[in-house]
């Protein structure tokens, strides 16, 4: 009954988001706005309640190991732990959708709860455009994807999690991923209303703000997870592959960074009115992108769970009417929209622009390097690569210009700024980004490996002059430091991204038991290789101990055997220390008894991971103050009195 009461709450569910998009669109007619704008707020509450009821049931069928339904026998089994029965339910096609449409129908609560300074018409208009886009899902997990569906007869034992996917960051990777997803899909949706209402004016803008920074915090915390988690787990010792779905991740984030800059233009300068619904599409149609590329099945990787043709078709229906929708309302009603303020040279308006068209520039380099093989095969069958030298001698000279002008663009004022202001700063910027190029090229190291050396340079420059509006301040609010903090994060980012390429090490060796190998300083003693025995597989465990200036510690990298599904994997295993991390893979054994063993020393490496939840928690703050200036203001809302004090 579990099974059917999820399926039921699922038509339920999909028949409010009808309602709810039916009532949105009906506050067109004046007459009748005041009393659906009421009616859309409820069938939105109703609507999340009986999606969340819905994933409720299939949770508990999956902590259940219930095998007559289908998505349990094919993903789950009992000898599994509670986490990764749990994890297990959005591990595998049906499972993520009914999350993801799950997530875009609380937003959507969400909005509905708590917009009530928002113009009631743009939340109403905004939460029909959001009912709509959860009907299209709704329509899939329904028609296509049942996440319900059972097995007649039932199963005497579940194949158990992809072994790649058995591990706690699939707990958290995919849903801060996808409510970055679904908070631009609350952007895309206040993008449509105002278009329909023909207003894109500062009150739009600081509405969707807060949905825009919330999304790009999530997003950057599920692609920065993704990757550590990625780092440790394939065993192949990089932190991104450049595959499509990773692209998939990326683009979202290249096209809501652009968004935020935009949003908050218009929000502080009434600027911008064009590019911000333009962005707002374009971001979550990168969403749509990386939804279609993950779950219609033409890509083979270990984050791509659907194979069936005609899912991807529906899905890529699905992001043809949504987007194809946008563009086209776009294209009939941007002329009711006027551009706003106007700004120049120097400001802080023009620098946001500026940095805009980078992040433009990127993605479009980004996308058309994702897309393209798969083009291509559709066209003539041919089989196409499109790898990391691509992505890394295009985007490369590009991201480092983008991040020579981003502390450049925080020093400088809305409306007008001198160029003489500036002059400090330029001049304090090259003496940090001399200085470590001097340093490199004295050891030799720039004639190696220049552009991480000049990579290194900027991220030095960037990251010191990133605390300079921290000097031109007397106070210093939660939303300075959250704008330094996130400009900071993605400096040291870039520094350990330099470091690594710089100064790692890497020994790949053959050795039997009691042998010896060098990796740079430190000595690797091969002791001795065990067996191990886990809940659901078996393993050979090396015992590798290495040693340098005094330091000594061991490390047990594995080869684990999986029985359910049956899969060999190679289980990484790292030492965080001071200076960087050492990184250890064991491979197969030789006829001669001799195991491979790969090492790496990697100086500074985890700076990446640090610098990317950095600038997340620089998001944070930033939210935390909008939030505290919400709070300080429905206060004195509140209090007649401080509300004529702060008027005098």
């Amino acid at each position: 009954m579990i099974a059917e009461s999820g399926l039921i709450f699922l038509w339920l569910a999909a028949m409010m988001a009808l309602l709810q998009g039916l009532f949105g669109l009906s506050v067109l007619n004046n007459r009748l706005d005041d009393f659906f704008s009421g009616a859309v707020k409820i069938t939105a509450l109703i609507q999340a309640a009986l999606a969340l009821s819905a994933f409720a049931m299939l949770l508990w069928l999956f902590m259940r190991v219930d095998l007559s339904v289908t998505l349990v026998a094919e993903n789950d089994h009992w000898a599994k732990p509670m986490l990764y029965r749990v994890a297990a339910s959005w591990g595998n096609h049906e499972g993520s959708m009914l999350l993801w449409v799950t997530i875009l129908s609380f937003c959507g609560a969400l909005l509905a709860l708590f917009g009530g300074k928002i113009d009631q018409k743009l939340l109403s208009l905004a939460l029909g455009s959001q009912a709509f886009l959860a009907l299209g899902f709704f329509a899939f997990l329904l028609f296509v994807s049942n996440p319900f569906a059972r097995l007649n007869p039932p199963a005497t034992e579940g194949l158990g999690l992809n072994p790649l996917l058995q591990d706690p960051g699939l707990a958290f990777h995919p849903p801060t991923l996808y409510l970055g997803y679904v908070g631009l899909s609350v952007a895309f949706s206040f993008a449509v209303a105002a278009l329909l209402t023909g207003k894109a004016d500062r009150a739009f803008a600081k509405a969707m703000r807060i949905w825009v920074l919330g999304a790009w915090v999530f997003l950057t915390i599920g692609i920065t997870a993704g990757s550590y988690w990625a780092y440790y787990e394939l065993g192949w010792g990089g932190f991104w592959f450049w595959d499509p779905v990773e692209n998939a991740a990326l683009m979202p984030w290249l096209a809501a960074t652009a968004l935020f800059h935009s949003v908050s233009v218009l929000a502080k300068r009434d600027s911008l009115r064009v590019w911000t619904l333009v962005l707002a599409v374009t971001a979550f149609s990168m969403s749509m992108i990386g939804t279609f590329l993950v779950r219609s099945g033409i890509l083979v990787s270990v984050h791509a769970f659907a194979v069936d043709p005609w899912r991807g078709s529906f899905i890529l229906g699905l992001l043809g009417l949504y987007i194809g929708g946008a563009l086209a309302l776009f294209a009939l009603r941007i002329a009711k929209i006027h551009q706003g303020n106007h700004f120049i040279l120097p400001s802080r308006e023009a620098g946001l622009v500026l940095n805009n068209l980078f992040l433009g520039v990127i993605l479009a380099i980004v996308l058309i390097g994702t897309l393209y093989p798969l083009l291509a095969e559709m066209m003539n069958g041919e089989k196409l690569s499109v790898g990391a030298p691509y992505f890394n001698m295009i985007i490369t000279p590009l991201a480092l210009l983008l991040c020579l002008l981003m502390p450049f663009g925080t020093l400088l004022r809305w409306k007008q700024e001198r160029w003489a202001s500036l002059k400090w700063p330029l001049l304090v910027g090259a003496g940090l980004f001399i200085l470590p190029e001097v340093i490199l090229a004295l050891k030799g190291l720039f004639s190696t490996a220049p552009l991480a050396s000049i990579s290194l340079g900027v991220a030095v420059m960037v990251g010191l002059l990133c605390l300079w509006p921290l000097l031109r301040q007397k106070t210093i609010h939660l939303n300075l430091w959250g704008m330094v903090l996130a400009h900071l994060g993605i400096a040291i980012t870039l520094g350990g991204i330099a470091s690594d390429t710089l100064f790692s090490q890497e020994l790949l060796t053959a050795l039997k038991p009691q042998q010896t190998a060098r990796l740079g300083d430190w000595q690797l003693h091969f002791d001795r290789v065990m067996p191990d025995l886990g809940s659901d597989w078996t393993a050979i465990v090396a015992d590798i101990r290495l040693e340098r200036n005094g330091q000594s510690f061991t490390l047990h990298p594995a080869l684990r055997h999986f029985t359910n599904p049956v899969t060999d994997t190679s289980e990484t295993a790292l030492k965080t220390t001071k200076a960087g991390q050492l990184y250890l893979v064991l491979g197969q054994q030789a006829e001669d008894g001799r195991w491979q063993i790969r090492a790496w020393w990697k100086p500074l490496v985890t700076l990446i991971w640090d610098g990317g939840f950095l600038t997340a928690f620089g998001g944070i703050l930033i939210l935390l103050d909008r939030l505290l200036r919400y709070l300080q203001k429905r206060r004195y809302q509140n209090r007649p009195d401080e509300r004529q004090r702060l008027s005098l």
